[in-house]
């Protein structure tokens, strides 16, 4: 049986952890609503004569990643410690892999989707006006940050007499080369954080693997375990770089979800305990 019980013996304290782990489960829920309509809010925007089936995945990349994302974390969270032991029979075993092989399909095609929009946001050109403010109440937008474009006022057009502009490459986005390069990094970040992800998971899967065969791979997980914590390292950079120069919701959810997959990792830890202790028990 996956549980925590052994890290977490006064009844009071387990339930408070299990309490405020599907609080973090629920918040991610919440994300996922944030996420679409960010991306649907950003289509006037960038896909003002409505959005290709083949640009699908570049316009709502963020939601369709983080679905992806929720379901993996309610199968791994299944697997690693609501299922007993004896329920995960190899049949079980195989549709719950097989459902998650669906939720990495949607996963990689994020992947590829944060890749076009980077690509995307790398095709601009310098634009050249005499007066910004003429653009006041027309179709042209401003950036914001990355994913949220704003309506030009009489309050912002000075700011951007003021400096070099450049426009985004088929769209009547314009921004400063400023606000242009941190959207360009912001985009570069979401690749990064993306493949970063990819990897763990994949890593968790050697892991998941191991232990509902309860083999024996001492020096293969301190070696899965050394890259995971580098990986982690690094989307923790990614989400304090969102804190500076992206908005508040890629902040929040980058940080839900380290916490989330620390609670996973848990899981992981708890379980192998179990399994070892078992192990001995058979061997006296």
């Amino acid at each position: 049986m996956n549980t925590v019980t052994a890290t977490f013996r006064l009844p009071s304290i387990y339930l408070a952890y299990q309490a405020f782990k599907y609080c973090i489960y629920c918040l991610l829920l919440v994300n996922l609503v944030l996420f679409f309509q960010e991306n649907t809010a950003a289509l006037a925007h960038t896909f003002k004569g409505g959005v290709p089936l083949a640009n699908l995945i570049e316009a709502y990349s963020d939601t369709i990643d983080t679905a992806a994302w929720v379901l993996l974390l309610l199968l791994f969270e299944l697997e690693t410690y609501v299922l007993n032991d004896k329920w995960l029979t190899r049949r079980v075993t195989t549709a719950l892999f097989l459902v998650r092989g669906i939720s990495y399909l949607f996963i990689s095609y994020s992947l590829y989707g944060y890749l076009s929009r980077y690509f995307s946001v790398l095709n601009a050109s310098p634009f050249s006006i005499a007066d910004a403010c003429t653009l006041v109440g027309t179709s042209f937008t401003q950036i914001s940050t990355l994913n949220e474009y704003i309506p030009i006022t009489l309050d912002d057009c000075a700011a951007l007499n003021a400096a070099p502009l450049v426009q985004l490459d088929g769209t009547q986005i314009i921004g400063t080369q400023t606000d242009y390069g941190i959207i360009k990094n912001l985009a570069f970040i979401d690749v990064v954080n993306a493949a970063t992800w990819l990897l763990i998971v994949v890593i968790l899967e050697i892991d998941v693997y191991l232990q509902t065969r309860h083999a024996k791979a001492g020096l293969l997980i301190k070696l899965t375990n050394a890259i995971k914590v580098l990986c982690y390292v690094a989307l923790l950079g990614c989400a304090i770089y969102w804190g500076m120069d992206g908005d508040f919701l890629d902040f929040w959810d980058a940080f839900l979800w380290l916490i989330a997959f620390v609670f996973i990792e848990m899981n992981l830890f708890e379980w192998q305990k179990e399994i070892d202790a078992n192990r001995s028990k058979a061997a006296a």
